[in-house]
């Protein structure tokens, strides 16, 4: 079992940035990849960011966000982190930190360990 918790979202102008954390404690050795997702209001959830965590530590971005937003994760800490610049009012979500033991980098189904969600709200 592997409890995820994500900080640092908040309000922000459009154009600032945010940086996301999230901290896995628990079972922390099973899981291997450490993605990212949002969720508007009326919306799907929607895929953000992914990272490996163990092997090559590839990196893998939605085009909504690529080259604004870095994903990290820090193995000795068990901590991951989502880096937000160049923020955009359609980035307003919640976003959600997610763990997997296997599977497809950018489908939700395939994460086996959730957090709770921080909430990014950017204005204009």
């Amino acid at each position: 079992q592997v409890q995820l918790l994500e900080s640092g979202g908040g309000l922000v102008q459009a154009g600032g940035s945010l940086r996301l954390s999230c901290a896995a404690s628990g079972q922390t050795s099973v899981y291997t990849n450490m993605g990212w997702f949002r969720q508007a209001p009326g919306k799907e959830r929607e895929y953000v960011a992914a990272i490996s965590r163990w092997s090559s530590g590839i990196t893998e971005y939605s085009d909504s966000v690529q080259g604004r937003f870095t994903i990290s994760h820090d193995n000795e800490k068990n901590m991951g982190y989502l880096q937000m610049n160049s923020l955009k009012p359609e980035d307003t979500a919640v976003y959600y930190c997610a763990a997997s033991i296997v599977g497809t980098w950018n489908a939700p189904a395939s994460y086996d360990f959730w957090g709770q969600g921080t909430q990014v709200t950017v204005f204009s």
